[in-house]
């Protein structure tokens, strides 16, 4: 297979319902150039990718033409009765009689336990059994030491998905390079997600962008999806792409890929410690947090609002703050935790919607 992965998390929009036009005409594209993977959830884009996977990718094409992942997520689970139950909800609702990869979804020390308790590796190595999922893995938003131990009690797990790109590849809170160690180390399968940082590596400041326009071409979301895909064992890298034009962009390079040089990757790296130093909040949009706010507060506007005053100092970005805050804005925060709990990040929400309350509430 080639090494870009179609994700469905981020797919074109009409307003609060998902571009079938658009959508269909990316599949169309995305699969006349030799590719071939798409990856979703049951809850991406608050259900709508699994219903616009099968409108317009498996209802139109023959079966041995894609490839498609999901994922057992714990928020739809809370005993072991529920997770085949909800299996077959998801095959059912993305239109296949069986997926060709299937994660255990965003694992972490926390709710490892709950899929401990509710045998979830077990059921889902049992569905492989059967020829449900093809091969099973899982997805990782935590420290390394807890993937190591994940690994070495599941050595049947086949491949690893993996927060990776050039900006986490030596943080201390994502640890994506000491996470990929470990995935190397116990000799499995790398998938990588968030090459660009949720956009963050494409909108980059001037002075990192003049770094990117000094090197031989190619777009800013060319630098970081190469950078994901040059590293040995990873054999997909998802980006996702929203409309034509980033497909177009990404399959560009991505047809016959070629991994980046020395050159490439010293630039890189001076980019990271220019973003570093810009010291903004590392939130990628991925939106997890909403789903349990019991204020409904819209965090990822809110953190993007923060950003755009702190890089531009432009006041202007008040106007967006007002409209993202209609319903409920950071001040309503009540401190829960709810969000801190979810984020793959690892950000200190709660004090950061202080932040963002002190800023544009005054």
């Amino acid at each position: 297979m080639k090494k870009l992965g179609f994700g469905c998390m981020r797919l074109p929009m009409n307003g609060e319902e998902v571009n079938y036009e658009e959508f269909s005409k990316m599949i169309k594209y995305y699969l006349d150039n030799g590719f071939n993977y798409f990856d979703t959830a049951h809850g991406y884009i608050r259900g709508l990718s699994e219903k616009a996977i099968k409108d317009c990718l498996t209802s139109k094409y023959d079966r041995n033409l894609y490839t498609l992942t999901n994922k057992l997520t714990d928020s739809y689970f809370n005993s072991s009765d529920d997770i085949i139950p909800f299996f077959k909800s998801q095959l059912e609702l993305c239109g296949v009689s069986y997926f060709d990869y299937y994660l255990m979804h965003a694992q972490n020390r926390d709710n490892y336990l709950k899929f401990k308790r509710c045998n979830a590796y077990e059921i889902c190595n049992k569905l492989k059994e059967e020829g449900y999922i093809k091969h099973l893995g899982i997805s990782f938003h935590d420290t390394s030491d807890i993937l190591d131990m994940i690994l070495t009690e599941h050595p049947e797990i086949e491949f690893v998905q993996i927060q990776f790109n050039y900006l986490d590849y030596d943080s201390d809170t994502i640890e994506s390079k000491k996470c990929y160690d470990v995935c190397r180390r116990h000799n499995k399968q790398i998938l990588i997600m968030e090459p660009v940082k949720g956009g963050k590596l494409v909108n980059l400041p001037k002075d990192a962008d003049d770094i990117i326009k000094e090197l031989n071409g190619g777009s800013n979301a060319s630098y970081a999806i190469r950078f994901a895909a040059s590293f040995e064992g990873v054999f997909m890298v998802l980006s996702g792409m929203s409309n034509m034009e980033q497909m177009e962009d990404n399959v560009s390079y991505m047809k016959d890929f070629v991994p980046l040089n020395d050159k490439e990757f010293e630039a890189l790296a001076k980019i990271r410690k220019i973003i570093t130093g810009e010291k903004l909040i590392g939130c990628t949009g991925c939106e997890y947090c909403l789903e349990g706010c019991p204020k409904h507060i819209l965090i990822p506007n809110l953190f993007k609002c923060l950003n755009q005053h702190k890089r531009s100092h432009d006041w202007t970005v008040d106007d967006y703050y007002k409209y993202s805050t209609r319903d409920s804005k950071a001040s309503d925060c009540i401190k829960c935790g709810k969000c801190e709990r979810i984020c793959p990040q690892h950000l200190k929400i709660r004090e950061l919607l202080e932040e963002v309350s002190k800023t544009f509430e005054v």
